[in-house]
């Protein structure tokens, strides 16, 4: 019993150092109700920052301000939340949903639903079109246990394609995260293989939680629990033949939402647990340099 304090004591020093030399740094906390935040996109022209829950929530996107104050909730009608793992938005300001979380490999359902931008004032709203799609490697539901490649908590919108980055759960874990482009298009479509990464680290270090590319489109950035991965100079869709810097973050939590605000500065959210998170954080990427 006489060691358990001086452990402790440790833990909860390194905790806090932790916390005193993150690179990240607190915004603001999110309202209260939105405990689970799967993902977060930043309007340039409303200063709003429109966020959305995962699996047993809602269907409905969210409308926080830079105060963390809720300005609007949408229903989106006709549409189920059967895991909405993301959110993101194309050049022109219309938003979309990736409902394709899918945990245990077995998902034949998979879906980015498009939000028009002019719709984005209603109470309500229907999907402009829908984007169903299969990665055509995935010919078992469930493959094997280690072969759990294809669970989507990422993605972006670049060029009219879309580009998912796959959360590994294999067992066995390797860090190993796959790129699939999917054509932003109404209708059914094969995702097309592009390439895949390795992220240093175990499971809650280096599964990968979100992603989001820079209004100029020059950077990817994907997010896991405790690190970001930033992609630029890349010369083809395939942003991992990119060079990458990896940024730990110094703070570890349920991160599971980025976005950038401008082309060097990112946002991060990350769900509430207990008495930990529930909060938006800001990196600027000038400072690391």
């Amino acid at each position: 019993m006489k060691n358990i304090f001086p452990i402790v004591l440790l833990s909860s020093l390194f905790s806090f150092c932790q916390r005193e030399s993150s690179v990240i740094s607190e915004l603001y906390t999110l309202p209260k109700q939105l405990k689970e935040v799967s993902g977060i996109v930043f309007t340039e022209s409303s200063k709003l920052l429109w966020t959305l829950e995962d699996s047993g929530n809602a269907n409905e996107i969210y409308a926080v301000d830079n105060q963390g104050k809720l300005k609007k909730s949408i229903s989106i009608a006709q549409t189920e939340n059967i895991d909405w793992e993301d959110i993101t938005k194309d050049g022109q300001g219309n938003l979309y949903i990736g409902d394709f979380g899918n945990n245990e490999n077995t998902r034949k359902d998979l879906a980015i639903y498009k939000i028009a931008k002019d719709s984005l004032q209603n109470e309500s709203v229907i999907p402009s079109y829908k984007i169903s799609f299969v990665y055509p490697e995935q010919t078992e539901f469930p493959p094997k246990k280690t072969k759990l490649f294809y669970d989507v908590e990422a993605f972006v919108e670049y060029k009219n394609n879309f580009y998912l980055f796959t959360k590994n759960r294999s067992k066995g874990f390797d860090g190993t995260t796959l790129l699939y482009k999917v054509p932003n298009k109404a209708g059914f479509h094969q995702a097309e293989l592009l390439g895949e990464f390795k992220a240093e680290g175990d499971y809650q270090n280096a599964a990968i939680t979100s992603a989001t590319i820079s209004p100029d489109g020059k950077k990817v950035v994907l997010l896991s629990h405790s690190k970001i991965w930033i992609f630029q100079n890349f010369t083809s869709d395939n942003f991992f033949s990119a060079s990458v810097n990896k940024v730990d973050l110094q703070h570890f939590s349920q991160k599971e939402a980025i976005c950038f605000k401008d082309n060097t500065t990112l946002l991060i959210a990350d769900e509430k647990t207990k008495k930990i998170g529930g909060l938006v954080y800001q990196l600027d990427l000038s400072a690391l340099n």
